[in-house]
């Protein structure tokens, strides 16, 4: 039987392969730092197969480096040997919700994340650290220990997650936050669809920092556009100096085959289509019929056009036509151009009708306020739901909604890995809510400690995370009964013509996930490090506490199946076993399995079946194992845990 390696894949390794496959000259052996002998890269090969393409030693080039940036980059591709343990408790409609709620590091879990939903998430919307000289950002030195950074710092959370203030006396005050950007970018674009986007909220401090990061990560080609948010309607006049009135989201894309949606029409936009001459093809407005090029320029769209009303002609003077002659006259036979409303006007235009223009607007970069509010209306948004300001600085849900709305499909998975006051969360339920989508989102946030003296605090909330989940439910009730409260005025009318069609209340749950520590003991000691008492590791190594249910969350993502699949509980020969996905995985972590359990779970032919490597009852279950799938499911692929 095969084991499941409970960490998470080892990147330099992958990158290994991938270049393996392209030049299989340059893949060689050398002892590592362990004395085990590993597969590796010759350079001086490498280099020799890209001759002149390869940049070294002195030569200039261009790169944007920081102090620290190689460890940043080491630190993305290490190995995490933590995993998700559920929290049923704090969840909401946990057997059927597709969203999902991660405390933790937000390093450790897009980690964890990869394995499950690389390639998958269509939009990944952050709101990181500003770097004003008052945030926190994360430490992600992890061979610090909790001694030292605890004289280090006091801000850290139960589990020792370490974040830092940065003031801007710190000496690595910009290099810190690229640090802490870095490795959580490089993550990131792996998690996203080809289709698919990141927008990233920031401010002027640190923006040129964090567009040279992305043109790192996702290349320079794909940047998409840098918005300009209107976060402020007005400027108090006793500040000093020019004060700032927006804020700026900058938008990557993975590949080239990312398209911006249009955004629908307002009823503004709608209100300028008219129909003032009954025209039986509908609303219509009029464009300028005159080109911005002069006569002299266009001289191939200069000719006399005839007003059909007044037998009068209309020559060109300074402007050429937008359209040639043939044109023209084709617009005038399928009565296309408008003379006004008395058939007078000196020059004609086009008549082009609603029912032909693209089903939307075109997005742009400059956001107001009046379009996607402002942070006056996030606070009250919030103030609205928890009778109080338990939160600063969040974002308001219009400006989440039309990011939504621009990089989403109605099915589409949603990342935000510093999600805060969960603000996407709130935003991807109300559009579902509007358009009928099934949006699914993923929101990670460390369980960051409130202030003892903000109003988070006194109102009763520890942590962050506490105040995010809460939001969730509280925003989620509040759509569910505005819905039904506009369902039963359906209700009313259903005797009346055009009735509006009964709304759907969307997926208002999430699954809470909380990161931890393997579930099992490290048994990965040499020999002059073992005693009775290690040894005995060696029989059961699951470490005191840990349950089932977190067993098979640490299995789900070697498999890439969802952390939101459905999973019921079945009872085999008196044994609990897991069935996800309708028989997809059959997982059985009980000790003491007989033959008689192996050979039910056999017979149901699962794709993937997992046991603890504790399981079997004694030797002959173990031997019997695999003649039994054999038998009966010889294409189920088994692993012991």
């Amino acid at each position: 039987m095969e084991r499941i390696d409970t960490a998470t894949p080892d990147l330099t390794q992958e990158n290994i392969d991938k270049i393996a496959e392209l030049f299989p000259d340059v893949v060689t052996e050398a002892i590592g730092d362990d004395g085990e002998l590993r597969r590796a890269i010759d350079f001086d090969a490498l280099r020799s197969d890209l001759a002149d393409e390869v940049v070294d030693g002195p030569r200039e080039r261009y790169q944007f480096t920081w102090p620290g940036k190689a460890a940043a980059k080491l630190e993305a591709r290490t190995p995490c040997d933590k995993a998700f343990r559920p929290c049923i408790e704090e969840s909401k409609d946990w057997d059927t919700t597709q969203n999902l709620y991660i405390e933790g590091d937000n390093l450790d879990a897009l980690k964890l994340l990869r394995e499950t939903y690389a390639g998958k998430v269509k939009l990944i919307y952050i709101d990181p650290p500003y770097n004003t000289g008052h945030d926190f950002i994360y430490d992600d030195d992890f061979s610090q220990s909790r001694e030292d950074y605890e004289g280090a710092s006091d801000e850290y959370d139960e589990e020792g997650g370490r974040l830092v203030a940065n003031p801007e006396s710190n000496g690595r005050f910009h290099s810190d936050w690229c640090s802490m950007m870095y490795p959580r970018l490089l993550l990131a674009r792996d998690l996203l669809t080809d289709d698919g986007a990141m927008f990233i909220s920031i401010d002027e401090g640190e923006l040129k920092n964090l567009e040279a990061l992305c043109d790192e990560v996702f290349g320079h080609d794909r940047f998409e556009s840098l918005i300009t948010w209107q976060r402020k309607y007005s400027v108090s006049n006793n500040y000093v100096g020019i004060a700032s009135m927006c804020d700026y989201l900058l938008v990557c894309s993975k590949s080239p085959c990312f398209t911006a949606n249009l955004l629908p029409r307002t009823d503004e936009s709608v209100d300028r289509y008219s129909n003032p001459d009954n025209d039986p093809r509908g609303p219509w407005k009029a464009v300028d019929y005159l080109n911005q090029a002069t006569v002299s320029q266009r001289p191939n769209l200069c000719y006399d056009i005839i007003n059909p009303n007044t037998g009068k002609i209309i020559s060109n003077r300074e402007k050429a036509w937008k359209y040639e002659q043939a044109a023209t006259e084709r617009f005038q036979q399928d009565n296309r151009i408008w003379w006004g409303i008395d058939g007078n006007n000196s020059v004609p235009a086009l008549k082009r009708f609603l029912s032909e223009v693209r089903d939307g607007l075109t997005p742009h970069n400059w956001w107001p306020y009046e379009d996607v509010g402002h942070t006056q209306e996030a606070t009250k948004e919030v103030e609205d739901l928890f009778g109080a300001k338990v939160f600063d600085f969040p974002k308001p849900v219009r400006l989440l909604e039309r990011v939504l709305q621009i990089g989403t499909g109605r099915d589409s998975v949603v990342l935000d890995f510093f999600s805060g006051s969960a603000t996407t969360a709130h935003a991807t339920m109300k559009l579902n809510a509007k358009d009928g989508g099934s949006r699914k989102f993923i929101m990670v946030q460390l369980p960051e400690v409130c202030n003892e003296h903000s109003e988070a605090f006194r109102t009763g909330y520890g942590t962050i995370c506490e105040l995010g989940k809460e939001r969730i439910r509280r925003a989620g009730e509040k759509l569910a009964a505005e819905i039904e409260s506009d369902n039963a005025k359906v209700d009313d009318q259903l005797d009346l013509e055009g009735v509006e069609e009964k709304k759907t209340i969307p997926d208002i749950g999430f699954r809470v996930l909380k990161i931890d520590s393997s579930n099992f003991n490290d048994t990965y000691q040499g020999p002059n490090q073992l005693s009775q008492d290690v040894l005995a590791m060696y029989v059961d190594n699951l470490k005191e506490g840990r349950t089932p249910e977190d067993l098979l969350f640490q299995v789900l993502p070697k498999f890439r199946i969802p952390l939101s699949a459905k999973i019921k509980e079945l009872d085999i020969c008196g044994k609990r076993v897991f069935d996800v996905n309708d028989g997809q995985m059959l997982a059985c972590f009980d000790v003491g399995v007989g033959i008689d359990t192996i050979e039910s779970i056999a017979k149901r032919k699962p794709v993937y079946a997992v046991f603890r490597d504790a399981s079997m009852a004694n030797d002959s279950t173990e031997a019997n194992f695999e003649e039994l799938f054999k038998t009966f499911s010889p294409d189920t692929i088994r692993r012991v845990i």
